[in-house]
């Protein structure tokens, strides 16, 4: 006698295949539908030209373009001066011991996830990192009177701040030190705010126009918002004294203008952390508020995995949470929360006493081997009696140096010796090594004396 009992494993096979059947006959009735979508589609462009055909070619970033043109060249002499990036005297990039040694032990770590972190970040970076720049013993983190908030790099920090001043601060311009990098003025008209500059380098000096800048500041519009370079001020490395930036404060202050602080070079300008981030704890001391964009990119060499944190110093504590607040709803459809990996980095190495250490001390390394380019530009261009005076070379700090060298002998340079470089004749110090420099200095000797 037949049994009528199907075995559970070819009941589950024969179920299994008509689902297999089904979604067969399903996708080839979608494949069919989207065919005769696209064929009519005034979007696809099968019969035509693309709906993007009237799009123009936009032009290489003025910096990042520079690396391009270095890449295509294939002279073996060639020498990129264009890049902000730190540099080994081999020319290679470096990752600090430090750095490497926090990877390993998140490495290790078998409890880290990589669930998304909540909308302002790592809770323990943003503490660090307000101590880094405020200083340990700030009565503004002591008061509770400061948010942070992790952003992407400086650029992100800048833009969520510039989001938040255009939604809620009631004077919506921003002044701008004249020059200035060059994705300040993009990042600020983007976020809704009006930019306007103020004077800062002088060409005939190579130094500060300090009067053209109390000028400026002192006919801006009560309660301006002011970006201010906290230290190693890019393009032109040209920063103001102590005793310039309490000139700044109390002019500032009286005023009502409201500074926002970049700092991209906490510790890499000088050497010393607490030197390079006096300018702002000059700002917070007065128990006025402010805005600070801090960047890990120079400082830990951490550039491509884009850490950064926004400050908020305000005059009272429920105030700071309130603004807290409604930069989570920046941030939120901005970029949602902030990515793990670097900040988790920054922390590591923030947090424990030896592993800062190390890291100061090589950080200072950095430094020293930036100034010591500096020394040995300037002795090689006055060994070969290079016209001018370029002292500046020497006084000026930080990453760049603005040399002076305008665009035609920039051209020259990059014709005749391979050279490369932003055409305001900015290089970047770091991209240096004493086996470059007589090139160089080669290279600026012709500049100067045949293309004026």
């Amino acid at each position: 006698m037949r049994s009528e009992f199907t075995s559970p494993s070819s009941s589950s096979s024969s179920s299994a295949d008509r689902r297999l059947n089904a979604l067969v006959r399903h996708l080839a009735t979608a494949s069919m539908v989207s065919q005769t979508a696209v064929a009519f589609s005034p979007t696809s462009g099968f019969h035509g030209d693309s709906v993007f055909s009237h799009v123009v070619r936009a032009p290489e970033d003025p910096i990042l373009g520079v690396t391009v043109a270095y890449n295509n060249d294939p002279s073996p002499v060639k020498l990129n001066l264009g890049v902000g990036a730190y540099r080994t005297e081999e020319g290679k990039p470096l990752v600090l011991n430090v750095v490497r040694k926090a990877e390993q032990m998140l490495l290790n770590d078998k409890s880290r996830v990589k669930e998304y972190l909540p909308i302002v970040g790592i809770a323990e970076f943003n503490k660090l990192s307000a101590k880094l720049i405020f200083g340990a013993d700030s009565p503004a983190i002591r008061e509770n009177r400061v948010t942070t908030v992790q952003c992407l790099s400086g650029t992100g920090s800048l833009r969520v701040g510039a989001e938040f001043l255009a939604r809620h601060y009631h004077q919506k311009t921003i002044y701008i030190p004249q020059p200035t990098w060059g994705n300040h003025p993009k990042v600020f008209t983007l976020a809704g705010l009006s930019v306007k500059t103020y004077r800062y380098y002088d060409p005939t000096t190579r130094g500060l126009n300090f009067q053209g800048l109390l000028e400026d500041l002192g006919s801006a519009p009560s309660g301006s918002i002011v970006l201010l370079h906290a230290c190693a001020h890019n393009p032109t490395g040209v920063d103001p004294t102590l005793q310039q930036w309490e000139q700044i404060r109390q002019l500032m202050r009286s005023k009502a203008l409201l500074p926002f602080f970049d700092s991209a070079y906490q510790g890499f300008a000088s050497g010393n952390l607490d030197e390079d981030a006096q300018s702002i704890r000059m700002f917070v001391a007065d128990g006025g508020e402010c805005f600070v964009a801090q960047s890990y990119a120079k400082n830990m060499g951490l550039y491509g995995e884009r850490v950064g944190a926004l400050s908020v110093v305000c005059r009272a504590a429920d105030v700071a949470s309130k603004v807290e607040s409604q930069l989570k709803l920046v941030i939120r459809p901005m970029f949602s929360n902030p990515p793990i990996h670097g900040a988790s980095i920054v922390a590591t190495i923030l947090k424990d006493s030896n592993m800062f250490n190390e890291w100061t001390i090589e950080l200072k390394a950095m430094a020293d081997r930036i100034i010591s380019m500096r020394k040995q530009l300037f002795d090689a261009l006055r060994a070969r009696g290079t016209p001018g005076d370029w002292s500046h070379i020497i006084k000026q700090i930080g990453m760049f140096t603005f040399t002076g060298l305008n665009s035609k002998q920039v051209e020259f340079m990059t014709r005749e010796y391979h050279i490369y470089m932003t055409s305001d004749g900015r290089i970047s110090m770091a991209g240096l090594s004493s086996k470059t420099v007589p090139h160089l200095a080669d290279a600026i000797h012709a500049a100067v004396t045949r293309m004026s």
